[in-house]
């Protein structure tokens, strides 16, 4: 286990960010903590070919009120890659549930970003006394609202690729006028596999062909905030509202931002994110 510098905690005073790295079954999982202990838990799950770093910019937002957990889904990041695993959304809503449990957590409202929204749907479908409340930030709803993108993808040929390359293919990721990819996410990109990569992203497929979202999450009768990025350039942000059909949900939009808001511009998501884990974190004491 490795501490290092990290944001403020509840009272003003330090709090240090830890991070260790977990042996699971099938691999290892790389986890990191911020903010008061003792705080409700605000989980945050990234979507493929990202990381726990996607989620840096809101991360000080949150520790103020929050126990901050996020976790390298297996094939990611700091996490192991192994060629002899399933990628499947199921075993990586799994991993993150046991990931839970090995840090004494009982109650947690889950986030996740585009694919990682898939990940904590399987997590609350697996775990539902774990999942106390679910935010999904531009996650795609069913393949119907999938766009394609104009660009061929990296091939296995290509890879690693250079970062020129990573920069067309994460382009669509954003859309603020002037957002520069930071660095950190290239390398990101680049320390995955091919074989990590396309596995990923089949999943995600997979799991959106045998049921769309809001079918999932409507028996789970978990409360829902959906944010989505009105200028997605990968889901049609008009799809957002077919979240409508889960009994309570709560849709909000962010006109000018993309497909990743909480790197776009953090304080505008974290809005919404803060007042809906007002509401339902003290279900998770």
């Amino acid at each position: 286990m490795t501490i290092s510098d990290g944001g403020p905690h509840v009272n003003g005073g330090p709090e240090a960010t830890e991070s260790s790295t977990l042996s699971l079954d099938d691999g290892t999982i790389y986890v990191c903590q911020d903010g008061p202990r003792d705080a409700p838990a605000l989980l945050l799950i990234h979507g493929s070919a990202s990381s726990t770093r996607s989620w840096d910019p809101l991360v000080p937002m949150l520790t103020r009120s929050h126990r901050v957990i996020r976790i390298d889904l297996l094939g990611h990041g700091r996490s192991a890659k192994p060629v002899d695993r399933s990628y499947e959304i199921p075993d990586q809503g799994r991993r993150v549930g046991v990931a839970l449990d090995r840090l004494g957590v009982k109650h947690a409202i889950v986030v996740g970003h585009s694919s990682g929204g898939y990940s904590t749907t399987a997590l609350a479908e697996q775990r539902p006394d774990l999942v106390t409340a679910l935010a999904l930030i531009n996650t795609g709803p069913s393949l119907d609202a999938f766009i394609a993108p104009e660009s061929a993808a990296i091939g296995p040929s290509q890879w690693p690729p250079t970062d020129e390359q990573i920069r067309q293919f994460a382009s669509t990721g954003f859309s603020l006028a002037g957002y520069q990819i930071p660095q950190e996410l290239l390398d990101e990109v680049r320390s995955m596999t091919y074989h990590t990569l396309t596995m990923t992203m089949k999943a995600s497929r997979d799991y959106l062909e045998q049921q769309a979202l809001p079918d999932r999450l409507t028996p789970l009768g978990k409360p829902l905030l959906v944010i989505f990025g009105e200028e997605d350039r990968r889901w049609q942000s008009s799809s957002a509202a077919g979240y409508r059909t889960v009994p309570g949900a709560r849709v909000e939009l962010l006109p000018g931002l993309g497909h990743s808001p909480m790197l776009e511009d953090p304080p505008r998501t974290a809005a919404p994110l803060l007042a809906f884990a007002a509401i339902h974190a003290a279900q998770t004491d």
